[in-house]
């Protein structure tokens, strides 16, 4: 069965605690969930600040692996939201960062540079895990497939 977005994130949190991932986490969920395909599956969750800086702390986003895509949802505190959609195809490299207290995962596009910041440090290798084995895999049937 699959598990809402939420929920994942709430494991993601009780899993790897010390990150700065407390800030509305419900409705940054609710935007990835309302923009799943009826053919998506949420594989994997996580929480950061998507910025640069690791003092911006009010920049929260759930960050969610689905069986076709990355999604990036961020509500805003008054109306409206934030989401980005990285599909394999866009996908070009990964950069993971351990500072002194917190972690950055950088995901490289074609088009952009999303920046991820103060994750804990203790998320950083499953957190690569997880999106690097799945973009690997989506890469090899993008490739197969223009052949």
């Amino acid at each position: 069965m699959n598990k809402d977005v939420l929920s994942l994130v709430n494991e993601f949190k009780d899993k790897y605690p010390g990150g700065v991932y407390w800030f509305r986490l419900a409705k940054h969920s609710r935007v990835v969930e309302k923009h799943l395909n009826p053919d998506e599956e949420v594989l994997y969750a996580f929480i950061g600040q998507k910025n640069n800086s690791i003092l911006d702390i009010f920049s929260t986003a759930v960050i969610a692996l689905t069986n076709k895509r990355i999604l990036i949802g961020q509500k805003r505190v008054l109306w409206g939201y934030f989401l980005n959609s990285i599909t394999p195809d866009l996908f070009n490299d990964m950069q993971i960062y351990e500072g002194l207290l917190f972690g950055r995962v950088t995901i490289d596009t074609i088009k952009e540079k999303v920046i991820l910041t103060n994750i804990s440090k203790r998320a950083l290798a499953e957190i690569e895990t997880q999106i690097s084995s799945f973009m690997m895999k989506e890469k090899q049937k993008y490739m197969t497939e223009k052949k």
